[in-house]
């Protein structure tokens, strides 16, 4: 069973989110320049608050169903993102609460937008070329920026699972080029296992979960 994160101690995340800017700073960028997204997928909506009271802004959700509940019970305590795998039938759900979406890699997804339009949306690349990974090719990518109904306002990417986080380098310096090819200024990439490589390479999202947590 994934665990989940409850009896979270303020105090300790506070500490965890200085620590990320220390580690962001060190790889040689302004930590105020890269946003920080709590990951709430295993944090229980009692526990919410907890992440308010540590000085968390923004926080992303993985289900559109808890996306939903989450926001409803705690909407004015964050901005708050979906970062799942996004399915064209729950665009519906998604749209209206949102900052950002940043998971769009579909046709159908595209076509949801225009019935249902988001605020913006961040288009996911598959840099790595990773098999039954989401993700459109970056040969594709153009298209689907011209084809979007909403605004796109930048790229994101989930690259392999690595032990060093070095080994992710040259995906976060692809998807930087392919947004300063598009015009784009967001780039959401870079995780609890390598956020400070991502950084070093443009990010101005990262995800972050256990990291801020344990």
């Amino acid at each position: 069973m994934t665990r989940q994160f409850t009896e979270l101690d303020p105090a300790r995340i506070r500490a965890n989110v200085e620590r990320v800017r220390e580690r962001i700073a060190d790889a040689g960028c302004d930590p105020e320049s890269v946003e920080l997204l709590a990951a709430v997928k295993y944090v229980p909506i009692e526990e919410l608050p907890k992440l308010a009271e540590a000085g968390i802004e923004l926080v992303g959700e993985n289900r559109a169903q808890e996306l939903v509940a989450k926001h409803g019970r705690h909407g004015d305590l964050f901005a708050w993102d979906f970062i799942g795998a996004l399915q064209s039938r729950k665009v519906r759900e998604i749209a209206p609460i949102a900052r950002l979406i940043h998971s769009v890699a579909s046709e159908s997804a595209l076509a949801q937008l225009e019935r249902h339009p988001a605020r913006e949306i961040l288009i996911q690349v598959n840099v790595a070329g990773e098999d039954g990974k989401a993700g459109v090719q970056p040969a594709d990518l153009a298209e689907l920026i011209e084809r979007s109904p909403v605004r796109v306002g930048g790229l994101m990417t989930m690259p392999p699972f690595v032990e060093r986080g070095e080994d992710n380098r040259r995906h976060f310096a692809r998807l930087a080029e392919l947004a300063a090819e598009h015009g784009l200024s967001r780039l959401s990439m870079g995780t609890s296992q390598d956020f400070d490589v991502a950084a070093a390479e443009g990010a101005t999202i990262v995800r972050l979960g256990s990291l801020l947590y344990a």
